[in-house]
């Protein structure tokens, strides 16, 4: 399987980095260009990959091509790929470029369009893939490969990516933002700055690799350590009363309906 990146910035190196980590290809099987010349030959210095000249070298030589740019970029990209792009399975992470944009831009070629998030950096990611006509079994088992190196990928229809880019595409940041008031929390109550973080950042980790490995539902684990009258649901009761819960519903709401205002806007 040859793989081609066009844009190999953060998320198109941890991609390249995932499939070679994941024995799915060999380094001299991964084709990349990129607008930053610095960032294709940085990635190549430490993976031993190819470098290609440009988009159409990229999709001329490869089986599979990822566009991993801008959304901005992604037009000037396919126009210059789209002559060696017929026929082949052409994977697009660029944000609110619908697979109805991409196949108007890239006649010929089997698209799927796929929502990461950053988690992929340290091969955590949440990725959703749909995939657009004509994308046979064998591509949709390809591009779950790939994404799957750098975490977990699902398959979703296409209407559901706008929501999917509100939970997991956005995200990450708002566990960050948890992740510095819990720190924050523990500061103001007298722990060091440097122990109230570190122990921030591993309860969180702690908490979600509890829910990943038993598969119980969140709300069981919290029961499990809520002792009635203690000190977890004094804690509890002052984020209910806060309103963290429907917070963090707003949240993904706001980001879906953005995603969706922008998709829009780009599809005009």
């Amino acid at each position: 399987m040859k793989i081609g990146f066009i844009g190999c910035g953060k998320m198109g190196a941890a991609l390249a980095r995932g499939v070679l980590s994941s024995g799915a290809c060999a380094p001299g099987d991964i084709l990349v260009c990129d607008r930053v010349a610095e960032a294709a030959a940085a990635l190549a210095a430490d993976t031993a990959i190819r470098i290609a000249a440009g988009p159409r070298e990229v999709a001329s030589g490869s089986d599979i091509v990822l566009l991993c740019v801008k959304p901005d970029d992604a037009s000037a990209a396919l126009a210059e790929a789209v002559p060696e792009l017929a026929g082949k399975l052409l994977v697009s992470i660029a944000a609110g470029l619908t697979l109805a944009s991409l196949q108007a831009a890239a006649p010929g070629s089997h698209v799927v369009r796929v929502m990461p998030n950053t988690g992929a950096l340290v091969r955590q990611g949440a990725s959703a893939y749909a995939a657009g006509p004509g994308v046979t079994d064998a591509d949709a088992a390809a591009v779950a490969k790939i994404f799957s190196s750098v975490g977990l990928a699902f398959a979703v229809k296409e209407p559901l990516l706008d929501a999917v880019t509100g939970l997991s595409g956005s995200g990450p940041a708002y566990v960050y933002l948890f992740i510095e008031a819990l720190s924050d929390g523990g500061v103001q109550m007298g722990l060091p700055r440097d122990l109230a973080a570190r122990l921030a950042v591993q309860t969180v980790a702690g908490a979600a690799a509890m829910v990943a490995r038993t598969g119980m539902h969140p709300a069981l684990l919290r029961e499990m350590v809520t002792s009635p009258g203690g000190t977890t649901i004094a804690g509890l009761a002052e984020l209910e009363r806060a309103g963290l819960r429907s917070g963090v519903i707003g949240a993904v709401r706001a980001a879906t309906e953005r995603s969706r205002e922008l998709g829009a806007s780009r599809a005009r």
